[in-house]
């Protein structure tokens, strides 16, 4: 199952300078241990101390913020696009 990943420019380091990667999983949670194991280093970046989705991230599915769906147990299907976004601020 492939699920394409879009990755922001401040994360691309650890993707070897990729934009978008394909990585499989059931879940946006299966989705982070797969792109960890194709990109280590990564789930760092995207999941605190405790494992869970860092605030200041993100995550679409399809368009569809996961903040609406089941958050980091969003199911995925093969073809599905996962979009990570970091937050903006400022005024």
């Amino acid at each position: 199952m492939a699920v394409k990943v879009l990755v922001p420019t401040a994360l691309q380091k650890f993707t070897n300078n990729q934009a978008t990667l394909e990585c499989s999983g059931t879940s946006i949670t299966e989705l982070l241990s797969s792109l960890e194991q194709a990109c280590p280093g990564i789930k760092e970046r995207l999941c605190d101390e405790n494992g869970q989705l860092r605030r200041f991230l993100n995550f679409y599915v399809n368009s569809e913020d996961i903040r609406f769906l089941d958050g980091a147990s969003t199911p995925l299907k093969d073809g599905d696009e996962v979009s990570i976004v970091p937050a903006v601020a400022g005024g």
